[in-house]
């Protein structure tokens, strides 16, 4: 079940607000920010979940707590676009970590990867011996991060 964007009424907006800003909060506390009993927006919560409208919630390391000090850009090329070598090249994308998203891109690069790294010697370590060995890569370009501007997960409702 889709739930478009447009049958969203303003409470609903607000509870996606309120959780997509805290994802922690309580069903207690949550109606009480958008004035609801707390049966109502429990309600509310569960329609908005079991629609489709929310992909998941999940925790959010922060990524140099964690070890990992850098971020690259990756533009990869491939020397084919058919089918099969792209569901080659994507199947072994999804397995590997440090590769935090990845893009089929329309234009002059096939993909567009945002790829995190412990440190130069890491981020070389995962030019040469993964991206570069993927199916069908003819060329890595990497661009490095100097520091994060803004970073969210949040989708205007």
């Amino acid at each position: 079940m889709t739930y478009p964007s447009t049958s969203l009424d303003d409470r609903d907006r607000q509870i996606l607000s309120e959780l997509q800003t805290d994802g922690r909060l309580t069903n207690a506390e949550l109606a009480e920010r958008v004035h609801l009993s707390a049966s109502a927006c429990l309600r509310r919560v569960n329609l908005l979940m079991e629609s489709g409208l929310v992909a998941g919630a999940h925790l959010v390391l922060d990524q140099q707590e964690a070890g990992f000090e850098g971020t690259a850009y990756v533009s990869i090329t491939l020397d084919s676009q058919d089918r099969a070598r792209l569901d080659a090249f994507e199947a072994k994308v999804r397995h590997v970590a440090q590769i935090q998203e990845c893009y089929l891109l329309a234009g002059q690069s096939d993909y567009l990867m945002r790829v995190i790294f412990r440190d130069m010697a890491d981020l070389e370590r995962l030019h040469s011996e993964v991206l570069t060995r993927l199916p069908g890569v003819v060329r890595v370009q990497s661009q490095l991060t100097l520091r994060t501007v803004k970073r969210t997960t949040r989708v205007p409702v």
